[in-house]
């Protein structure tokens, strides 16, 4: 079997799943647009896994590529790049060719129009859509894929680097659990980093205690600064290990996130978990009150009052809520990944 992946930016946690399909004895070939110079990742790319840069492709070189590659699936990210569009328009009637979209159904004018087009744009490139989760579900089906020809899983997370932090550190943290929260993210107003910094802050004024709170990431926002604020700037994913070891609950406070692989990362090593309603992989990983808090997006004062509830928990608490995680996370990994990947092969 083999597959071609049309991609934007990839990450080490679709490498991860990438190297799961490999070991199935899948031939793995991957287009993808140059590194964000936001987010330089360092990629290690596994053993039988080949790259190729769009930016060297035209759409007609392109073309010429797959007919070598000879895939018997197509899985394509999004709909921007007209190159990709076109390949997968030219193979539809050939084999299995795959949108994949993260996007919850707003039902904004751009969506509305986008599923009044699809049955002529998109269902004309396209036999199946891959979707993260049930938000996404929705969306794929205005644009007018059936059920039977939407499947769900599309992001997981590197689980078993994330699930080694939380084994490795789980005695420790059951003797003396980091009072430390964690954001990892870009510096972007979107992230709704100013609402943490705020909420933190204004806790720390109001009842003086010795949590603290460490940032890792860059951006066009200026890190506040504080006594009992860190930021590490970027850190590549095989650095994390330490910051894992030396924090106790994540927080994501995005005001946009149609996903967020990072609640998965973090649910996986264990931790209790802070979102917003903003963030789509809440729906998957955090139940409100059992193992984080899930608050209105924007909210300063909602937000505040979730740090406290973390703040107020007994430590063996906040260890049952990250086991919880745990459990959450299982639901998907690279292995299930790449079984849904070859069942859309094998049902077509």
């Amino acid at each position: 079997m083999t597959v071609l992946f049309l991609y934007t930016e990839i990450a080490d946690y679709f490498l991860a799943s990438c190297k799961a399909l490999i070991k199935k004895g899948v031939e793995v070939h991957v287009v993808r647009w140059p590194v964000n110079k936001e987010a330089p990742f360092q990629f290690s790319y596994p053993e039988g896994l080949t790259i190729y840069d769009r930016s060297a492709y035209s759409s007609d070189q392109l073309m010429n590529l797959a007919g070598k590659i000879n895939p018997d699936i197509i899985v394509c990210s999004g709909w921007v790049d007209k190159g990709y569009l076109a390949l997968c328009k030219a193979y539809k009637k050939k084999v299995s060719t795959v949108l994949t979209l993260d996007n919850h159904w707003r039902g904004d004018w751009k969506q509305r129009v986008a599923a009044l087009l699809s049955p002529f744009y998109l269902k004309s490139r396209f036999s199946r859509c891959w979707v993260p989760g049930e938000m996404q579900f929705y969306y794929a089906k205005k644009l007018g894929f059936s059920d039977q020809q939407i499947s769900k899983g599309f992001y997981s997370c590197d689980f078993d680097l994330f699930h080694i932090q939380y084994l490795r550190n789980k005695e420790q943290k059951a003797v003396a659990f980091p009072k430390r929260f964690i954001f990892v993210g870009r510096y972007y107003a979107f992230k709704g980093i100013n609402d943490l910094w705020t909420a933190f802050i204004e806790l720390q004024q109001e009842i003086p205690n010795d949590w603290e709170l460490w940032c890792l990431g860059t951006g066009d926002i200026e890190p506040v600064k504080h006594g009992k604020i860190k930021h590490f700037g970027f850190v590549q994913p095989k650095d994390l290990p330490s910051y894992i070891k030396e924090t106790g609950v994540f927080v994501l406070p995005s005001h946009f996130e149609p996903w967020g692989v990072v609640v998965h990362e973090y649910a996986a090593a264990g931790f209790p978990l802070i979102c917003s309603d903003a963030v789509g992989a809440r729906v998957a990983f955090v139940e409100n009150g059992v193992n984080g808090y899930i608050y209105k997006s924007g909210d300063v004062s909602a937000l505040k009052d979730c740090l406290k509830n973390i703040m107020n928990a007994s430590s063996q608490d906040l260890i049952q809520m990250g086991s919880k995680s745990v459990e959450k996370a299982k639901a998907n990994t690279p292995d299930i990944w790449a079984d849904t990947l070859v069942r859309m092969v094998k049902s077509d």
